[in-house]
Formats: C-alpha cells, structure tokens, sequence
C-alpha cells in the first residue's frame, strides 16, 4: 500500500492510499501526531467529508469565524466550504478522507445536512456501524500499519451497501474535478444532466449548489499552488478563471474568512505538512482536487 509521511518538530503526519476497491470512496487513510507537550493551531481549507477518531490533550476546532470549541473522540466532519480553525495538543489521531461517494456508501444521510457542519456520531442513530469501527482506534498504540490494514477491512465490510445513482456521482464529481469553466450550464452538460437536475443533485450529494462547488474549486487550486511551491507569489498561483486579483481576495475572504497575505503571514505546521505529504502519497495537494476516477483499473 502506497504511503507517505512527513515530520515536522510538532506535527508527524502519514497517508495512506486505500487499495483499490476502495479508492472511489476513500481519498487516503490519515495519521496525525502531536507529542505531548506540543500545541500546534492551523486552518483547514475547504475539502469532502472526513472521519476523525482519537484523543489529545487539546482538541478544538470552529467553523468559519466561529470560536473553536472542544470536539469529541469520534466525529464526523460534512463537506465543508470555509476554512476550519483548530487546535491540536499532544494526541494522536486517525482520519479517513470521504468522498462523495464514500459519504454517500458508508454515511448514508444528505451531505446537505452536513455541510459546513462537524458533531460526534456516538450514541447518534444511524452512525453506530462507524462508531463501532472507529472506536478501537480512539487509543491507537502507533502501529500504522496494522490500523490501516485494520480500517480497510472494515469498510470492505461496508461495500454492499446500496446507494442510489452511485455511477451519477462519481461521473458528475469527476466532471465537476476536471471542468476548468466556471458555468454551471456547461457543467451540467458535461454531466449529462439539466441545471435543474443537476442543482439538485448537487445540493442532496455534495452538500453546495454547483455554482458553489465550481468557485471553490478554482479557489483551491490556487491554494495548492501556493502552498506546494514556496517560490510562487500569489499572483502566481492564481487560476485563469479569476479575473484579476481582487477577485480571487473577494473568494479568499470567502472560503478562508481572511485576506491571502494574513493567510501567508500564519504558520501552517499542519497543512504544509499535509499538502507535500498528500502530493506525494496521492498526487494531489488537496482532498477535493482528487478525480475520483483517476485510480479506478
């Protein structure tokens, strides 16, 4: 199984890409580490759902402006489309990348009633198959190879489960990953549906409307651009569906609910961990400019 890791003197971060019967599902298995002692805080872009399970002296986390709160050993976190702040203090956690198709195979409920939304899953109807999966891991001894080998058995015991339109997501997310112009009715045809249809299906499947979905993935392709070149400004990394650069401050602000340059001025002991870590596991810096068909063989 092919993996990667990257260490940095507060964070230890390792992915993990799934084989391949679950690689319409999965984006990777994630590992994070924080000594103890050791508090590190980031923001967490915009990406797919992902469940999180583990334990830390400190973990917190808000969505978009709001003030991080403590979150429980076992959540799951809803396609999100504005930045996540947390904070991570001496623990150590597994994370599994969801994507649509994942959310919709083995969480089952409407991505809109969890976008832009995280909350624990124990005790909640529904969830208890996943609880019982994660729950073992809540005290992982750092044997990563035997809790990834772990996890993929348990949601290979999840593949039969039914979903409706699956092939439709798969294909509408793909079109969506390699669509560079930002028209929802060219989007729609490049789907194979109406904009009505495909407004719809966006809403119940990926959680945002498709206008949404289109913006924030020019967003983070500029992002990745930034945050995997240390030599480009951000004039540089800009996508060519921006217009001009106060266009692309205006979706900043939007998705990061700050400007580029007070983005620039934090430290990232997370996230440029994570995006050379992914890029090299993976192929792609971030979770939502994966195509979900680029590994299916």
């Amino acid at each position: 199984m092919k993996s990667s890791g990257f260490a940095l003197p507060n964070v230890r971060l390792k992915f993990f890409i799934p084989p391949p019967d679950l690689t319409p599902y999965i984006s990777t298995f994630y590992f994070t580490e924080v000594p103890e002692g050791k508090t590190v805080e980031d923001w967490m872009h915009p990406e797919w759902a992902n469940l999180r399970v583990g334990k830390s002296a400190v973990y917190e986390a808000g969505s978009g402006d709001d003030t991080p709160r403590p979150i429980d050993r076992i959540i799951l976190s809803g396609a999100t489309s504005k930045a996540m702040r947390f904070r991570i203090g001496g623990g150590r956690f597994w994370g599994v990348g969801l994507l649509p198709r994942g959310f919709a195979k083995f969480v089952g409920v409407s991505a809109r009633d969890w976008a832009d939304r995280f909350d624990t899953i124990e005790g909640e109807p529904g969830f208890a198959h996943l609880v019982e999966l994660l729950a073992p891991l809540a005290e992982t001894k750092g044997d990563l190879e035997g809790d990834v080998a772990y996890l993929t058995e348990g949601f290979r015991a999840f593949l039969s489960r039914p979903v409706r339109n699956e092939e439709a997501i798969a294909d509408v997310h793909a079109a969506l990953v390699e669509h560079k112009d930002h028209s929802t009715a060219s989007l729609a045809e490049a789907a194979g549906m109406s904009v009505r249809t495909l407004e719809r299906f966006c809403d119940k499947v990926f959680g945002f409307t498709p206008s949404l979905l289109l913006q924030r993935q020019r967003f983070l392709r500029s992002l990745a651009v930034f945050m995997t070149d240390p030599e480009a400004s951000w004039n540089e990394s800009l996508d060519d569906q921006y217009y001009d650069q106060a266009h692309f401050i205006r979706e900043f602000r939007r998705f990061m609910t700050m400007t580029p340059s007070q983005y620039a001025a934090l430290d990232h002991p997370i996230l440029a961990a994570a995006v050379h870590a992914r890029t090299e596991a993976a192929g792609d810096a971030m979770q939502v400019l994966q195509n979900p068909k680029a590994r299916e063989s």
